[in-house]
This record gives structure tokens, C-alpha cells and sequence, in this order.
């Protein structure tokens, strides 16, 4: 088990981040956790340790939201889903996790520019099963490798205008979906030790009790609010990805 208290210092928000954002706001803001942690510890065991976790949380999240799922959206998102995480677990060797980071960075920063310019419509966009596999491809693969799936879903969901609960419903079964199904390349590849099994084991308190914090905002912030929530948390992620990505290339 880590013993260093100054990982605590990191993992403990981190852990109590996500499960807020996985609770009430759509995952957005759950990337930041590997990169939290890996102030202090590799980001290969970051994401081990928090695959755990963020699948404890997934139980808290699909009790509270199953009912308001899209089921439409997710027969696009979840078949491509599963190709994305294929690719990542035969690619783990090859793509290093800057790479990764850069990539959706980029991406999701392009999307909050376009739609700070003014050129993203009022009007909801339909389902698109091309958009939905395509993104739902880069969600599954960015959420294998660093667990930063919400940036690639958020770009596809937000412009549907689903109200707040179908869209954190749907969110919720995507990823306990992709983080279950996860587990198993996870074993395959030797990324669970007994430390990282450990260390997950004493920050597990903490998953239901970031999820409560996450469903009792959610009832206290209507759509408009909603929505500039997941804008900003988006951007934040973005931001952060591309610094990590750029600061680990160098």
C-alpha cells in the first residue's frame, strides 16, 4: 500500500472530485483525477488504483440515475465503446499517456472555443450514429488509457440538450459499462498490484461519499446552470489535459 502522506494530500480530493462529478454532473470533471495523482505517483499506477474506485462509484451511480438513461444514445455509444478500449489495450506499449492527453485536450478545447464563438446552435441537435460511434471510439479509448473518457462524451451529449437527469443517467451506464469491461484488460496487462489493490481499498470510504455530494448539487442547479457547469468543467479538463500532454512530450 502507498504510504506517502503526500499522496493523500492529492488523492483524497481527487477521489472526493470525481465522485461529485460522477454523482451529479456527468463525469466531467473525473479525468483530473490521474493527473492529480500523478504529482506524486506514476500515472500507470494512478489509473490502476482509481479503476476501483471509479467502479464503486458507478454502483452509487446507476442506483440514483439508471431510470433516466437514453437508451438510444447509448446503443450508439457503447459498441464503439468497446472497439475504443480493444485499441487501447493493444496499443498500451505503443501510445504513451501525453500523447493521449494532448489529443483530447485538443479536441476539447476546440469544441469550447466553438462554442464561446458563438457558432454552437440554441437548437438540439439530433442523434447521429456516425458522430455518436466516432466519439463514442475515442471515449472508450482515452477512458482505457487515463481514464478520460468524459471530455470525448461530453462533445458528443452536450449538443443534444438532453435535460440534466437523462444526461447524467446516460453518462452513468456509459461508464459503469467501460469501466467494468476495463477491469479485464487491466488484470490482462498487470496493472493491478497488490499495492495499487490496496492503496484503492483505503480510498473506497470515500466514493459513496463524493456521489451523495455530487446528487444533492444536482438537484439545487437548474439546466441553464447545468450546462455552464459542464462547459466550464470541460474546459478545466481541457486545459489540464493539454499542459499534461505538451509538459510530458517536452
Amino acid at each position: 500500500m502507498i504510504d506517502l502522506p503526500l499522496f493523500y494530500l492529492f488523492a483524497i480530493p481527487a477521489v472526493l472530485i470525481t465522485g461529485i462529478s460522477k454523482g451529479g454532473f456527468g463525469g466531467g470533471l473525473g479525468l483530473i483525477a490521474v493527473p492529480m495523482m500523478s504529482f506524486v505517483i506514476s500515472p500507470v499506477q494512478a489509473a490502476a488504483i482509481m479503476l476501483p474506485i471509479l467502479c464503486l462509484m458507478d454502483i452509487f451511480g446507476v442506483v440514483r440515475f439508471r431510470q433516466y438513461a437514453d437508451w438510444t444514445h447509448l446503443s450508439i455509444l457503447l459498441p464503439a465503446a468497446l472497439l475504443g478500449i480493444i485499441i487501447g489495450t493493444f496499443s498500451f506499449h505503443y501510445l504513451n499517456e501525453a500523447q493521449i492527453k494532448l489529443m483530447i485536450g485538443l479536441v476539447a478545447m476546440a469544441f469550447v472555443l466553438n462554442h464561446l464563438r458563438g457558432k454552437g446552435s440554441d437548437e438540439a441537435k439530433p442523434a447521429s450514429v456516425w458522430r455518436g460511434r466516432f466519439w463514442g471510439i475515442i471515449g472508450g479509448f482515452t477512458s482505457f488509457g487515463v481514464h478520460a473518457g468524459g471530455a470525448p462524451l461530453n462533445i458528443y451529449l452536450l449538443p443534444l440538450k438532453l435535460n440534466k437527469s437523462a444526461f447524467v443517467g446516460t453518462t452513468v451506464i456509459f461508464f459503469t459499462a467501460v469501466n467494468y469491461i476495463k477491469l479485464v484488460p487491466y488484470f490482462w496487462l498487470g496493472q493491478f498490484t497488490s499495492d495499487t489493490l490496496l492503496t484503492a481499498l483505503v480510498l473506497a470510504p470515500l466514493a459513496p461519499l463524493g456521489v451523495y455530494l455530487g446528487s444533492f448539487l444536482h438537484h439545487r442547479i437548474d439546466d441553464r446552470w447545468f450546462y455552464r457547469i459542464c462547459y466550464g468543467l470541460l474546459t478545466l479538463a481541457g486545459t489540464k489535459l493539454l499542459f499534461d500532454g505538451l509538459s510530458g512530450l517536452l
